[in-house]
């Protein structure tokens, strides 16, 4: 894929060409690569930050938007090949953690190294599923939804004019999510380690935990104060364990295995 392609799906906010890993972010629903501009400044220069920006958001709000975890990674294996010179980590949010454990299955068989860690955070592990169909809810009910989870701009829920540009971007992730079904049997070959609030409405600690049946390499569950949107809070004890996963030796042999 040409760069030019790659430069409309990923932001790189705070470029670091020394540094010793890159962290690929994935936003949440309805979330886009701004989100993660504070965390690319927090890394650099050690870690390259890679935000991904999904169609249908944004700059790029006039694209229709992928309403499926198969197609988002399907485009994101291409995006994603010209940035394998060096390790590759992941690390998404909530919808963006499952998009996180696809890529981190297929990206060995698309020809690219497998990730050197995956960070899953505000999300049930894939086996575990709930009915919610928010997908097909009324906009009101979708706009309730957003207010009782956070993270969602208020002035932005309050803007009927705004609402109506996000709301299908929004609607198309939520299909995405709740259609999305993991294929038993398949682990990444690479450490995971999992962040989830303590009051999260939408993932239980056991939900969480579960993480550790998807991955052949240890499996890290760090438990924070908050709700589903914890980490806007709890960025620095985040920061610090992904500053401690991706430093220069645990790199090295981190791959594959169980040790």
């Amino acid at each position: 894929m040409h760069r030019p392609e790659a430069e409309k799906w990923l932001r790189r906010f705070e470029r670091a060409p020394d540094a010793r890993a890159r962290l690929v972010c994935l936003p949440h629903a309805g979330g886009s690569a701004s989100f993660f501009f504070p965390l690319a400044k927090a890394l650099a220069p050690a870690v390259e930050v890679l935000a991904v920006q999904y169609p249908g958001r944004q700059d790029r709000r006039h694209e229709p938007p992928v309403d499926s975890i198969g197609g988002l990674t399907n485009r994101l294996l291409e995006v994603l090949r010209p940035f394998g010179d060096r390790p590759l980590a992941l690390f998404g949010h909530s919808m963006g953690a499952i998009i996180g454990y696809e890529l981190a299955l297929r990206m060995p068989e698309a020809g690219l190294p497998a990730p050197v860690h995956l960070f899953a955070s505000g999300r049930r592990a894939p086996s575990r599923y709930r009915d919610d169909d928010v997908r097909g809810a009324s906009d009101e009910r979708l706009v309730a939804e957003l207010r009782k989870l956070g993270g969602s701009d208020a002035a932005m829920l309050a803007d009927p004019e705004l609402l109506a540009m996000v709301l299908p971007a929004i609607r198309s992730d939520y299909r995405a999510v709740e259609t999305y079904r993991h294929e038993p049997g398949r682990r990444v070959d690479c450490p995971v380690t999992v962040f989830t609030g303590d009051h999260d409405p939408r993932v239980s600690v056991g939900e969480a935990r579960a993480w550790e049946e998807h991955t052949t390499g240890p499996a890290d569950l760090r438990v924070l104060p908050g709700g589903h949107f914890f980490l806007v809070d709890q960025a620095a004890p985040m920061i610090a364990t992904m500053t401690e996963k991706l430093a220069g030796p645990a790199l090295t042999g981190s791959t594959g295995g169980n040790s």
